[in-house]
């Protein structure tokens, strides 16, 4: 799965070692937190879209909230993400 080059999968913060295997993938997150986050919203878009799997996410914006596009074999879904203090969801919307 593609993700930011540099730094936590969610936060693009380049401090902390906390690193986790997602998708038969090992990632870099700078917290347990964000690794709960990351998770969290994979397995929400999967159950949403019926995707096995993801190939890549992109995102914008900070922990107020996410504007993102999970792209799978040339598909897309547009969604925005909001998450509590210990990384379940707190607001889920579909986005064209």
């Amino acid at each position: 799965m593609k993700v930011a080059e540099k730094g936590c999968a969610i936060c693009q913060a380049t401090w902390g070692d906390y690193w986790e295997e997602i998708e038969g993938q090992r990632m870099f997150f700078c917290c347990d937190i964000c690794a709960i986050e990351f998770k969290n919203m994979i397995n929400e878009v999967k159950k949403r879209t019926g995707w096995k799997t993801i190939d890549e996410i992109k995102m914008t914006g900070n922990y107020r909230g996410r504007e993102c596009t999970a792209l799978y074999a040339g598909k897309k879904y547009g969604f925005s993400i909001r998450f509590d203090s210990k990384g379940g969801i707190d607001s889920f919307s579909e986005r064209a």
